[in-house]
């Protein structure tokens, strides 16, 4: 039996009681029916090691991460890189060929190319695999362009600015038989993925209540308009969103990789709800069970700047409801402790990347049995990416499972914007009787742009 989590385990009839079955059964015919595109390269039959050929989009802070971590991996060859900041791309590319200096002096490597568009790398024949590390408003618009040109998907979280782009992305993945792994890497810790499993297993009893803490960010100071750098193409960056003037607060630092003013502003990321979000609530609903379903009411508060240009949320609480009870109580760090704690019956699980602490103890004296529910286990997030390429197996943070993840940190946003409670409807992905909440679930893309 394949589970949700993309692994073969045993069935456990109270994990998937929890799990839209109508919405599992529909994308299991969509990847049973879609086309595989095995390309050459991952096949190994022009290219020498089973090469993966990667192409990175965004390498800034995070990108930059991202990039020598690829490189660090085992068959894998990046051969282009993007980025709207030429300063940023052309310190990519130094650092591609510093790599593989060998490779270029024995003839093996031509280079990396770089492109200020990313519609160019995509359009490249010899790229298997596209990593895509943009501000959050840049994630959908190529991830869906990647996949419709037959390669593979590497995202960072959240995966899509709004649930239309997911939905949209989701399906695109599964219509062209794709694998697309989110950076949601806390399903690569050990320490997590035991105590998801302890939870799905019963040793804390009946599951009533999960308490998410997150991070917040301040608010700042009216930052002044300044002339866009030259080595940055400006409206390139602001792609779909509306246009405004320039400030560096808005976009990220001209000098050094430190953390960028756009994680702050509402029109590109919609704050650590999303942010830290992705991460932690895709953990609880890991551990829920409920993976590929989503709550059935939201309703939450939070504090917005009123002047700035960093508007997104501070300090808030949300409580989202699922249909078998269960609350998911997501707030600030100063309300809940910074991770997820399951509370059940007869106990309770905490985790974090960094630890695990039970109560009582001694359940963490009780190992899972062979014959109990095993999540997918993975030892390197980009490893199991990469071994999905090759095997086309389920990635241990799949397209739809990520979806569903972004989409409870999204509709906790809506709440907390529209200051009322909110019915959802899962399988639709609709609000019911709330045009208002039905029309944030997406928005108005700025010319040439759309999905």
């Amino acid at each position: 039996m394949k589970s949700p989590s993309g692994c073969s385990r045993k069935r456990s009839s109270s994990y998937f009681s929890n799990v839209s079955r109508r919405y599992f059964l529909k994308s299991a015919a969509a990847v049973a029916g879609a086309p595989f595109f095995l390309r050459s390269p991952v096949l190994g039959a022009d290219a020498p090691g089973d090469r993966i050929t990667v192409g990175c989009i965004g390498v800034g802070r995070m990108g930059m991460g991202d990039l020598v971590d690829l490189m660090g991996r085992m068959g894998v060859q990046v051969v282009a890189v993007c980025d709207v900041d030429s300063n940023r791309l052309q310190n990519a590319k130094a650092a591609v060929e510093k790599r593989y200096a060998e490779d270029i002096r024995s003839g093996l490597y031509k280079g990396c190319a770089a492109y200020s568009d990313f519609r160019e790398l995509i359009a490249r024949s010899d790229i298997d695999v596209v990593q895509i590390v943009t501000p959050d408003h840049w994630h959908a618009i190529p991830a869906i362009e990647a996949a419709k040109a037959g390669k593979d998907i590497f995202l960072q979280k959240p995966m899509t600015y709004t649930i239309e782009e997911g939905r949209v992305l989701s399906d695109t993945v599964h219509r062209y038989g794709r694998i697309l792994q989110v950076g949601s890497q806390h399903r690569s810790n050990n320490r997590i993925r035991l105590g998801c499993e302890m939870v799905l297993n019963g040793r804390i009893g009946k599951l009533h209540t999960v308490k998410v803490g997150l991070p917040t960010d301040p608010a700042g100071p009216v930052r002044p308009v300044m002339p866009v750098p030259s080595e940055l193409n400006y409206d390139m960056w602001l792609g779909p969103t509306p246009w405004s003037e320039y400030t560096e607060e808005r976009v990220h630092p001209q000098k050094g990789l430190d953390r960028p003013g756009w994680l702050r502003v509402s029109d590109y990321c919609l704050g650590m709800i999303t942010g830290w979000g992705a991460h932690y609530n895709d953990i609880a609903q890991w551990g829920m069970g409920m993976s590929l379903s989503g709550p059935v009411e939201i309703e939450g508060r939070g504090v917005f700047p009123e002047t700035g240009i960093w508007d997104v949320h501070g300090s808030f609480s949300i409580e989202y409801t699922y249909a078998n009870g269960v609350r998911l109580i997501c707030a600030d760090s100063k309300i809940n402790k910074l991770g997820i704690l399951f509370e059940g019956s007869e106990g309770s699980i905490f985790v974090d990347p960094g630890s695990i602490e039970a109560n009582p103890q001694s359940l963490l004296l009780e190992p899972i049995t062979p014959d109990e529910l095993h999540l997918c286990e993975s030892k390197h997030h980009k490893q199991n990416f990469l071994d999905s390429v090759k095997s086309r197996k389920e990635p241990i943070a799949p397209v739809e499972q990520a979806h569903r993840s972004c989409s409870t940190c999204i509709l906790g946003y809506i709440a907390m914007r529209t200051g009322r409670k909110l019915k959802w409807d899962p399988v639709k992905e609709r609000f019911k009787n709330d045009d208002e909440a039905n029309s944030m679930l997406s928005r108005p893309m700025r010319a040439p742009w759309r999905i």
